[in-house]
């Protein structure tokens, strides 16, 4: 019961961030909700398995996946940072203010794979099932996935729109979330 109250209290934060893309089912930040949300579940409901068996197998695959989440969402978010050349807007957008970036960055991570901070996601969504692995959490990480897949090309769409051929080419030499494989 007190799961529940968690995971509706931690949603709030969620749907206040996410209200003006669920208007918009075209908007990546309208797969991105069901993306959070499906992962809060799974953080709420792993924490009691956090730190079961620290030296198991599953438990190390779990923080060398939580390590490459927090790896990935730094650097892309540093790199978006620096070399994106984000300004705020006074518009009313649906995404948030360091996604709006007039450079494509193409360096450091994002030489490799275009979506890091959806990579970063979907690690932390299956280091979260590893740590109690049940037909629940499989289910949460495979929602999570999908709602990942999801969001990435819809805004791959919209960044196609934004940085027409240059973002075409570079769809062409790099992979979606994982270095060399997908």
């Amino acid at each position: 019961m007190i799961s529940i109250g968690v995971f509706a209290l931690l949603s709030v934060p969620i749907f206040w961030v996410s209200r003006r893309s669920l208007l918009d089912p075209t908007a990546h930040g309208f797969y991105r909700f069901f993306a959070f949300e499906a992962i809060l579940a799974l953080l709420v409901l792993n924490v009691p398995h956090w730190f079961a068996d620290p030296f198991g197998v599953r438990q190390l695959a779990s923080w060398f996946l939580l390590s490459v989440s927090a790896i990935f969402a730094a650097w892309g978010y540093e790199l978006l940072r620096r070399l994106g050349d984000f300004r705020p807007s006074a518009e009313a957008s649906a995404a948030f203010e360091w996604e709006k970036t007039d450079h494509l960055v193409t360096s450091g991570i994002y030489g490799y794979i275009r979506h890091p901070m959806y990579s970063s996601l979907l690690f932390l969504a299956w280091g979260a099932v590893l740590k109690s692995l049940t037909i629940s959490t499989l289910v949460l990480g495979v929602g999570a996935s999908l709602a990942l897949m999801a969001t990435a090309k819809a805004e791959e769409i919209e960044n196609l729109t934004r940085f027409g051929e240059e973002y075409r080419g570079y769809m062409q030499r790099t992979r979606r979330f994982v270095p060399f494989l997908l």
